[in-house]
């Protein structure tokens, strides 16, 4: 199967409302989840480099759309959603971004929603993931931070999340950006999406 070469990740442009979203021209791959499940660092590890998507020990930190292209594939990094420590209208100005990018009218060739497995399904988690379910949008479940459990723990939690989002194990991948667990699954899935 072809392959993505990641080496080509290179930061596009970042946006702060919907109006200045660019039109969809390749594949799109989005990535969203809560504000400290480690999306920068997923990302970072997805793409082979260390600072390419701003990693912050503040959660929140990304607070607009960021756009990454990597060898004609649009990665798409969304704001975290759910973090306490911003005001309501600025929680109001993401979600309003997060909803707004995808009732556009655009390719979603995969969406990554990304759930820390060391938690019970959060109900932010439940909703995002119920609402790409009724958009029958294709997406996979990332469980990060898995290096900070055991192997059976893993896979206990993954069962336990699965059900609790009601995903299909296999539509579930266990990811460390530590150790690098589960990010040539991810890969391979990404390319099945968009290739």
């Amino acid at each position: 199967m072809a392959s993505v070469n990641y080496q080509l990740a290179r930061f596009e442009a970042s946006y702060g409302t919907i109006a200045q979203l660019p039109e969809p021209t390749q594949p799109e791959v989005s990535v969203a989840g809560r504000s400290n499940v480690g999306k920068s660092s997923l990302l970072n590890k997805l793409f082979g480099r260390k600072n390419l998507v701003k990693v912050s020990s503040t959660p929140g930190k990304t607070c607009n759309i960021n756009f990454f292209d990597v060898d004609g594939i649009t990665f798409v990094d969304l704001p975290g959603y759910g973090f306490a420590k911003v005001s309501k209208a600025e929680k109001e100005r993401w979600a309003n971004l997060i909803s707004g990018y995808f009732e556009q009218e655009r390719s979603f060739n995969l969406v990554i929603s990304l759930v820390d497995i060391r938690h019970e399904a959060q109900k932010l988690d439940q909703q995002m993931i119920g609402f790409l379910q009724e958009a029958e949008l294709p997406y996979i479940v990332a469980l990060t931070k898995a290096d900070k459990i055991g192997r059976s723990k893993q896979n206990q939690q993954a069962a336990l999340l699965s059900k609790q989002l009601n995903v299909p194990r296999e539509q579930m991948v266990i990811t460390s950006s530590a150790t690098g667990q589960g990010i040539d699954e991810l890969k391979r899935r990404i390319a099945e999406a968009c290739l």
